[in-house]
């Protein structure tokens, strides 16, 4: 069935006030940056080309998490397929992304899908990471982590699983502060977001 088709057809099926479940969209997203990922990790490895993969999705990852004007770029309808793809090109090429994902980039830019892109870099990081017998570690924060906090949370990741760990660190500012952690199906919320959750549902008790 078309993308297209079963993705009018979904919304149809779970569509509140005409808009599409969050975690219905999530789930087209994650499907869709998966099957980029599986291609792009493929050829990578067909072409003995991991090591510059690896590279490449840490420096996207870092410009991404840096610049809130890129993740504009990547996620606004306002920009048409030419502006994406000028755009991405010119990212690419300033970063000296491999020749590999910058034609991944452009088709996606060709194709509207360049708002998968945070999905992408974090299908991408298992992948490798588990080519090499790594854990792969989700991380969300309000700011971007330093260098050392990252190298002191993978250290302390290490210590808790028994296996070196990758971080696969994103910015969501709606945390506040504080992390969200997420490796396999095992999740540490330490964020202020979900301790003002918290703190709201025991108000609610109360009254």
């Amino acid at each position: 069935m078309p993308l297209c088709l079963h993705a009018r057809q979904t919304c149809e099926r779970n569509t509140t006030v005409g808009r599409v479940h969050v975690s219905e969209s999530a789930s087209i997203s994650a499907g869709i940056a998966g099957r980029y990922a599986t291609a792009i990790f493929d050829l990578a490895r067909e072409s003995n080309a991991i090591p510059a993969l690896e590279k490449d999705v840490e420096a996207l990852g870092a410009a991404l998490a840096d610049s809130a004007d890129l993740r504009a770029m990547i996620g606004s309808p306002l920009y048409s397929r030419e502006d994406q793809g000028r755009a991405i090109a010119a990212v690419a090429k300033k970063m000296k992304l491999s020749a590999m994902l910058t034609n991944a980039l452009s088709l996606m830019a060709a194709r509207r899908r360049l708002f998968v892109l945070p999905q992408l870099l974090r299908a991408l990081t298992g992948l490798i990471a588990r080519e090499k017998g790594e854990v792969t570690a989700d991380v969300a924060s309000a700011r971007p982590l330093s260098k050392a906090q990252a190298t002191a949370l993978a250290k302390t990741l290490k210590a808790r699983l028994g296996h070196e760990v990758k971080l696969n660190a994103t910015v969501d500012e709606s945390l506040i502060g504080g992390l969200v952690v997420k490796v396999g199906s095992k999740m540490i919320d330490t964020s202020i977001r979900s301790r003002l959750a918290a703190l709201q549902n025991v108000m609610k008790e109360v009254g």
